[in-house]
């Protein structure tokens, strides 16, 4: 196929087959393309001449009926003709009333809907020539046919003024569409509603001193000493007062609520009934202190500077049901999973390890940690999903799935990990830090972006523990504080109805 150009005529002719006969003449290249000009096949010959290859047919608009689209702006627009949401009566194929057409319109014509009189357009839209300058529906000149990346392969990378009105994805909105804004994150308080001042709340990276309960009280072990905090009344009691040669080193709630475990400096395990502020038992079996403890149903672990971890079964007469082995170092961060099927724990000598049920020794060991690992939390949204947090020569976060015994992924968070929470409300993580920074960060889940990053302590932000309804977190440290923080969302399944005490706003004592 060729196209060709006759001395007689100085028409250009279109050769199909090859064959002199075979010819269909179109315009002047000066003159527009359009359906009416092409002339059936005659029978004259062409002369030779130079050719010139095209692969592209352009048509014209010039003569178009757009009522035949039925994309013609209707006169009058009736209320029995448009539905409420903007929709012509008969499904948006009518008569083209709809914002449908309007954008439709717009993006294939590159005209406004006022450039529409009676269903024909104003001014005739003409193809422009290639050294003609292209102007917008406004009036403005925003550049040259040459430059245009319309109906052509090739794409333009010069980086000059964009040409709109001629796609769906231009910059500007279509007229009757409404663009969606971006998604907005979520806002949080960057101060505490709520400081307890904690005198003797002591700075050890070991221990495990607060812990909120399901009957919203949150313990605290302060010295030698126990106390508690009603998050609905403020009121507080003293729970409990060890001798003076003993210290409180851990505290940990039971499911229900109303039994409180303690850990204390001479290894023993106490169990106090809360709301009696009676002392049921006392356990032993460690021979050191007893920093981190964890419940699951009726058993109680324990796990101790004595490098061993202990369960306790307080439906049994035993102080021991079982002793596990596995650590070379203190075990300072204890954690069951929610299903109560696996027990992590972390300890001084930089290890990660995962039990059963029924296991005296490991059925996970993870040694990619640096420093000590503190900071454990489970996943309850993803069964198996495990995340761990490592001391100051580490700063990492660690994500695990337990399932497959694989690691995720790891974030380097510049700063001395040493709690982790993940909120059961969204499927978010808060970790707080010590050295150097003494931040608390909120992060996204599995992105890990950055929602807030929250400052006031002084010191190390040693202890974490979240209320029961999801919302708020305690951090304390040894600025000798404790800071009540919003930072999650309330469950969907939760009345927007706080009962947790953050109306009683500025500074108290919680002894």
């Amino acid at each position: 196929m060729s196209e060709s150009t006759s001395p007689k005529s100085g028409r250009s002719i279109l050769n199909l087959d090859g064959s002199p006969s075979s010819e269909v003449r179109i315009s002047h290249p000066s003159s527009m393309l359009s359906p009416a000009s092409l002339i059936s096949p005659s029978s004259s010959s062409s002369s030779p001449s130079t050719t010139v290859y095209s692969d592209r047919f352009i048509p014209s608009r010039t003569g178009s009926n757009f009522a035949l689209f039925n994309l013609a702006r209707s006169p009058t627009r009736t209320a029995s003709s448009v539905s409420s949401d903007g929709v012509s009566g008969n499904g948006g194929f009518g008569t083209g009333t709809g914002t449908y057409s309007a954008a439709l319109r717009s993006v294939i014509f590159g005209v406004d809907d006022d450039e529409y009189v009676g269903g024909n357009v104003a001014t005739t839209p003409v193809t422009p020539g290639r050294g003609d300058p292209i102007v917008s529906t406004s009036g403005r000149r925003v550049g040259s046919g040459v430059n245009r990346n319309i109906f052509r392969y090739m794409t333009d990378v010069g980086g000059g003024e964009r040409v709109g009105g001629f796609g769906p994805f231009e910059d500007s909105p279509l007229p009757g569409v409404v663009t969606p804004s971006p998604m907005v994150s979520r806002k949080v308080s960057r101060t505490p509603y709520k400081v307890l001042d904690a005198p003797a709340l002591q700075d050890d990276f070991y221990l495990n001193l607060v812990d909120w309960s399901s009957n919203n009280v949150l313990a605290v072990g302060l010295g030698n000493c126990v106390y508690l905090w009603n998050a609905c009344t403020s009121k507080v009691t003293k729970l409990c007062e060890l001798g003076t040669d003993d210290s409180v080193c851990s505290v940990g709630w039971e499911q229900r609520g109303t039994h409180l475990s303690v850990g204390t400096n001479l290894g023993e395990v106490q169990i106090w009934d809360a709301s009696k502020c009676q002392k049921l038992r006392t356990m032993e079996g460690h021979r050191l202190r007893v920093g981190a403890l964890a419940w699951s149903m009726s058993i109680l672990s324990s796990g101790g500077r004595d490098k061993t971890i202990l369960h306790h079964d307080i439906r049994s007469p035993n102080d021991c049901v079982m002793k596990l082995t596995g650590h070379k170092s203190e075990v300072c961060g204890l954690k069951w999973s929610y299903d109560n099927c696996q027990l992590a724990s972390g300890g001084n000598d930089n290890k990660l390890l995962v039990w059963n049920q029924h296991s005296r020794h490991p059925i996970l060991k993870y040694s990619e940690h640096t420093a000590a690992v503190k900071a454990i939390a489970w996943s309850p949204h993803l069964n198996g999903l495990l995340a761990s947090g490592g001391g100051t020569a580490d700063r990492c976060i660690r994500f695990w799935n337990t399932t497959t015994n694989t690691q995720l992924s790891s974030l380097n968070t510049g700063s001395q990990v040493c709690n982790l929470v993940w909120s059961k409300n969204v499927n978010e993580v808060v970790s707080t830090h010590g050295y150097s920074q003494n931040q608390i960060i909120v992060w996204r889940y599995p992105t890990m972006s950055k929602i807030v990053t929250l400052t006031g302590h002084t010191f190390r932000v040693l202890y974490l523990t979240i209320s029961p309804d999801g919302q708020t977190i305690v951090t304390g440290a040894g600025d000798e504080t404790l800071r009540f923080w919003n930072v999650f969302p309330c469950s969907k399944s939760q009345n927007t109805a706080r009962d947790i005490g953050s109306t009683s706003l500025g500074r108290s004592h919680i002894r």
